[in-house]
């Protein structure tokens, strides 16, 4: 590379240098010069997100509670338990249990209507109102039907709630939110015993199909019993002295095997149906709360001040770019006006050397 080569990349580069640092400058003095909007408009858009905020919005709170099942296979289970046990809390562990999804569960439309049928306190529609009317039609004449109400209301349920699992423990977080505290722990505390409940209807259901499909086979197995041992008094009365007949001693084996296998069938069938006695009339906790829902005390939402700090942010944002285009607007104005000065003295100048030839002729 030659000498002057090198000259003159360094003065291009200095060149780009000084355009830089002149575009930078000139960005700091249209931002000095405008500093009145960078100020005013984040200052006006704050006021108004602070008067939203305090007057137009409706403040939401939210109940937590943590709750764990009592079956919960696999093995998950253990360190369920471990982790129940810190709490004084004993966890059955057996594996033969179903393990419930309760997620989905409280989440159904069935374990919903069931809770919209629940009678709560509230500052706003008054004591013993449904909570299908709290989500619906207030304390206001309902203008559609039961049906499209629960509809509506099972939706707007759905919305409130919210369920998180720890794939790891197994603890499942619900979460309610209302815009009153006490309704909102309410709410919390109803769904846990819905679940409950649901969970033990099933469970009885099934206990008491098992019950019958055992009952039934108690009957059938009896008079097999009693045939097969009729058979078996019969051949013992006809056949006294079969000690020298094989064929006999056979017979006599085949019919007691089959009395005793059937004793046994019997005896088992009448283990199971007492077993299964006791399951219905035992009262089982199938929902384990680790912690009880509390009423919150104060508000989960709107978070004013996070919405004053991003109406600041935004605020700043749009005082900049007003800055940018009104310096904009100016200089073209000022542009124009030189222009049309210019063609003035132009034309005026034009007229006069136009005068002043007519003046000599």
């Amino acid at each position: 590379m030659t000498k002057s080569s090198q000259l003159s990349s360094n003065f291009q580069r200095e060149s780009n240098y000084e355009q830089e640092a002149s575009g930078i400058i000139d960005m700091i003095l249209i931002l000095a010069k405008q500093i009145k909007i960078i100020i005013l408009v984040p200052t006006i858009v704050c006021f108004f997100t602070i008067i939203y905020a305090l007057f137009f919005t409706q403040p939401v709170y939210t109940s937590t509670s943590k709750i764990m099942s009592s079956s919960s296979g696999g093995d998950g289970v253990s360190q369920a338990v471990g982790l129940a046990a810190q709490f004084g809390i004993n966890i059955p562990t057996s594996q033969s249990e179903p393990k419930w999804t309760y997620p989905e569960i409280m989440k159904s439309r069935t374990v919903a209507r069931e809770v919209l049928k629940r009678k709560f306190d509230s500052n706003k529609f008054g004591k013993n109102k449904t909570l299908l009317q709290i989500l619906t039609y207030g304390n206001q004449k309902p203008e559609v039907g039961i049906d499209t109400l629960e509809i509506k209301a099972v939706d707007n349920f759905l919305q409130i709630i919210s369920i998180s699992e720890d794939i790891v423990t197994g603890i499942l977080t619900l979460s309610v939110k209302s815009s009153e505290p006490k309704l909102a722990a309410d709410i919390n505390r109803v769904i846990i015993e819905e679940l409950d409940s649901h969970q033990s209807r099933y469970n009885k259901a099934k206990i008491s199909e098992t019950r019958t499909f055992i009952e039934e086979r108690i009957i059938d197995t009896e008079k097999e019993l009693m045939m097969a041992e009729e058979n078996l008094k019969v051949f013992r009365d006809r056949n006294r002295r079969i000690e020298n007949s094989p064929a006999l001693q056979l017979e006599q084996q085949r019919l007691s095997r089959e009395v005793s296998v059937l004793t046994g069938v019997y005896t088992t069938l009448k283990q199971q149906l007492e077993t299964t006695k006791i399951e219905e009339v035992k009262v089982s906790d199938y929902v384990i709360i680790l912690d009880p829902p509390e009423t919150p005390l104060i508000r989960s939402e709107p978070n004013r001040k996070r919405m004053v700090i991003i109406a600041g942010i935004f605020g700043i944002g749009l005082g900049v770019l007003l800055a940018f285009f009104r310096e904009y607007s100016e200089n073209r104005n000022k542009e124009e006006k030189d222009k049309m000065d210019e063609a003035k003295s132009m034309v005026l100048k034009k007229l006069s050397e136009l005068i002043r030839l007519n003046l000599k002729y």
